[in-house]
């Protein structure tokens, strides 16, 4: 009989924790979570956390269940890694928090791991508030297919920036709470306006955390919309 999918709820995959050394010689803390079906590993997301200063890491909740579901669900490999500092209980990055300055080195050597070592070939970066930043501002490599933002604060980002992603081309969609702590929709609008190609999907009712299944579902709703919309609907069993 099928279980119920619940907050702790693991679905099968091929998990392998991994070390990434970024350029100025830091050991980064990884896991990749990929489908069991050999054929679906083509699809893949790299995943930018919120801020370790304030609890953000690679099992930030959101991460944690895409990568405990979305390799079964969707056929997509799910990669998580702690930016330099940051601490989880899969071990600690070595270096410290830069700010989201050095932190540019961290997902250059991510990237190029997950293109050139895990063989990804269709990949996107998912960022999470202070991930959103880096994601902005460094994940400029032309093999990614685009930006999914979770809860954007634009707390870094100048118009500059998003001017080059405009420039560039590629999606980007943000999924914008009702209630976020940093940025509503109505604001979402205004600020994201140099980004002529953004998507803004604003969530009802939905905070900054994305806490609660109702709001984790939709988050992994969307972004299996984005990269794999055949997998729709995802199940609410297994």
């Amino acid at each position: 009989m099928p279980e119920l999918i619940r907050p702790s709820t693991q679905l099968p995959a091929i998990r392998q924790p991994f070390t990434v050394t970024t350029s100025d010689g830091l050991k980064l803390i990884a896991e990749v979570a990929s489908p069991i079906n050999q054929s679906d590993q083509h699809l893949g997301i790299l995943c930018l956390h919120p801020l370790p200063t304030a609890g953000g890491m690679m099992d930030s909740h959101i991460y944690k269940k895409a990568a405990n579901r979305l390799p079964a669900m969707a056929g997509i490999t799910v990669v998580r890694f702690n930016t330099r500092g940051t601490t989880s209980d899969s071990g600690t990055s070595e270096g410290t928090f830069g700010g989201g300055d050095s932190e540019e080195l961290d997902v250059a050597a991510m990237l190029a791991y997950c293109f050139d070592e895990l063989k990804i070939a269709k990949l996107w970066v998912v960022g999470w508030s202070f991930g959103t930043d880096l994601a902005l501002q460094h994940a400029r490599d032309p093999r990614i297919q685009g930006l999914i933002l979770l809860s954007p604060p634009l707390r870094r980002t100048t118009d500059e920036e998003m001017q080059w992603w405009s420039s560039d081309g590629r999606p980007v969609i943000a999924l914008i709470p009702e209630f976020d702590d940093y940025l509503q929709p109505a604001e979402a609008t205004v600020r994201f306006a140099p980004l002529r190609q953004i998507q803004l999907i604003p969530v009802e009712e939905a905070k900054h955390l994305w806490v609660g299944e109702p709001a984790v579902y939709r988050v992994l709703t969307e972004i299996v919309k984005v990269i794999a919309p055949d997998r729709l609907p995802l199940p609410t069993e297994f």
